[in-house]
C-alpha cells in the first residue's frame, strides 16, 4: 500500500538502537554514540532520523517532518486507522520526538542552549565526515560533532512546534503528552527571548551550506500555532494575531515565494491553522482584524496555485514548479497539495462550498483536483502499478 510504502521511509532513516519491529531488515543500530561525552547534559543525542542519502541528523528539517507528521494524524487519524498505520505512523512520529527531547534540557523552565545537529559535512575536504563518507550508518567509524546554539528562534521554534503538535496526537498517553508540552514551552520561550534572536545557521557552515535559514517570523507564527492548540493559552493566539508579526514575517521572504510551504517557509502552513481557528470557532475581537488578514492571505495561495492564474510555471507533464524549476521540486509539491486538501477540507467542514480568487469563485472540487493531480500526475512509479491505482482510487483525504 503507497501510504505504508512512504513511512517505511523513516524506518529506514532511523538512528539508535532500532526496536525488533522496525520493518527494514537490512537496518541495524547505529550511531550509538551520538553525544555521548559531547553535551553538557546528562546524555547524548542518540535516536532520531537521518537525512536524505548522507548520515547526518539536521534538527531543523527533522523537526518540521515532525510537526507535519502530527498534523496529518490530527486531522486524518481516522484514515490511518482504517489503512492500518495508525500505530506505525505514532512510532515514528514518537521516534523524532523522543529525539528531540534530548536536544535540549526538556524538563527545566528555561534553557541557554540546543543542539541542533550531529556529523557535519566539511565541503571541499577530504577528511572522512557524513558527506564524504558514503557508508552504511552501521560502519560510522568516524568523528561525528555535536553543534548546538546560544540563539536559535527559528530551530527552537520549529522544536516547539514538533513537540506541542505531537502531544496532541499523544493526548491518550497522558503522561507524555505533558512531557511533550513541558519540552516544548521550555524551546517556545527559548525562541522568543529577545537576547536570542539571532538565526541558527549564522556561522555555522556546517549548516548554511545545506540547511540555512531565512528568517524567524514564520516560526514563530507556526509555533505559536500549535501551542494555543496544544495548551488553550490565550496568549499564544494574542501574540500570533498581533498585526506586527505578520508584517515582520513577511519582510524575509519574496513574492510569491511567500506562499511556498517549506522546511525554511513556514508561512502558509501557519496561515492555514490560524484561518482554521477563525473558521471553526470565529473567536472575534481581539483576533478578528489579523485572523481574516490570514485568511485572505490563504486564499491567494490556494489562486497562486490554480494554473489560470500563471503565477509559477508548470511542467509539461502537469506538475507545477513552485522553486522556479531548481532541483529538489517534489517536496513542495507535496507541501502544496497537502495545504491545498485541508483548505478544502475546513471548507467542507464549515459548509463553505468555495471562495474567491479575484472576480472569479472557485469550489472546493477545483482545491482537490489540483491536490490529486499533484500526487498522480507525478507518481514517482508507473501510473499502472498497484501504488498509483490506489493512490488513485484514494485521493488524498476523500
Amino acid at each position: 500500500m503507497a501510504i505504508h510504502k512512504a513511512l517505511l521511509f523513516f524506518n529506514a532513516q532511523k538512528s539508535g538502537r532500532l526496536p525488533k519491529n522496525n520493518g527494514i531488515t537490512w537496518r541495524g543500530d547505529s550511531g550509538l554514540n551520538d553525544g555521548v561525552g559531547q553535551t553538557d547534559l546528562k546524555h547524548g543525542l542518540v535516536g532520531g532520523y537521518y537525512d536524505a542519502g548522507d548520515n547526518i541528523k539536521f534538527n531543523f528539517p527533522m523537526a518540521f517532518s515532525m510537526s507535519l507528521l502530527s498534523w496529518s494524524v490530527v486531522e486524518y487519524s481516522n484514515k490511518y486507522r482504517d489503512l492500518g498505520e495508525y500505530d506505525h505512523i505514532r512510532d515514528i512520529i514518537k521516534w523524532g520526538t523522543d529525539y528531540l527531547l534530548l536536544t535540549f534540557n526538556s524538563s527545566a523552565a528555561t534553557i541557554d542552549k540546543i543542539y541542533v545537529q550531529v556529523g557535519a559535512a566539511k565541503n571541499g575536504s577530504t577528511t572522512a565526515d557524513d558527506h564524504y563518507c558514503w557508508q552504511r550508518p552501521e560502519d560510522m567509524s568516524y568523528p561525528r560533532p555535536v553543534i548546538a546554539v546560544t540563539s536559535g528562534p527559528d530551530i527552537a521554534g520549529e522544536v516547539a512546534a514538533a513537540l506541542a503538535s505531537a502531544s496532541i496526537v499523544f493526548r491518550d498517553n497522558p503522561a507524555y503528552s505533558s512531557r511533550l508540552i513541558t519540552g516544548a514551552i521550555a524551546a517556545y520561550n527559548f525562541a522568543r527571548l529577545q537576547s536570542h534572536r539571532t538565526i541558527y545557521s549564522l556561522g555555522n557552515p556546517e549548516i548554511a551550506d545545506f540547511y540555512n535559514s531565512s528568517g524567524y517570523w514564520d516560526e514563530y507564527m507556526w509555533s505559536a500555532a500549535w501551542m494555543y492548540y496544544a495548551t488553550g493559552n490565550s496568549s499564544y493566539a494574542t501574540f500570533a494575531t498581533d498585526p506586527r508579526l505578520p508584517k515582520n514575517a513577511n519582510a524575509f521572504r519574496s513574492i510569491p515565494d511567500l506562499g511556498v510551504l517549506s522546511w525554511d517557509n513556514k508561512l502558509p502552513a501557519a496561515m492555514l491553522l490560524w484561518t482554521r481557528l477563525r473558521m471553526f470557532l470565529n473567536p472575534g475581537y481581539p483576533y478578528e482584524e489579523t485572523l481574516r488578514g490570514y485568511f485572505n492571505a490563504t486564499g491567494l495561495n490556494m489562486c497562486a496555485n490554480l494554473r489560470r492564474f500563471n503565477v509559477f510555471n508548470w511542467t509539461k507533464g502537469g506538475m507545477i514548479e513552485l522553486n522556479h524549476g531548481r532541483p529538489q521540486p517534489l517536496q513542495y509539491v507535496v507541501n502544496t497539495a497537502f495545504l491545498a486538501n485541508l483548505y478544502a477540507d475546513y471548507m467542507d467542514a464549515s459548509k463553505v462550498p468555495g471562495w474567491f480568487c479575484g472576480p472569479f469563485y472557485f469550489s472546493t472540487d477545483v482545491l482537490r483536483s489540483y491536490a490529486s493531480s499533484q500526487v498522480l500526475n507525478n507518481c514517482l512509479i508507473p501510473p499502472s502499478t498497484k501504488e498509483c491505482k490506489f493512490l488513485r482510487f484514494l485521493k488524498i483525504g476523500s
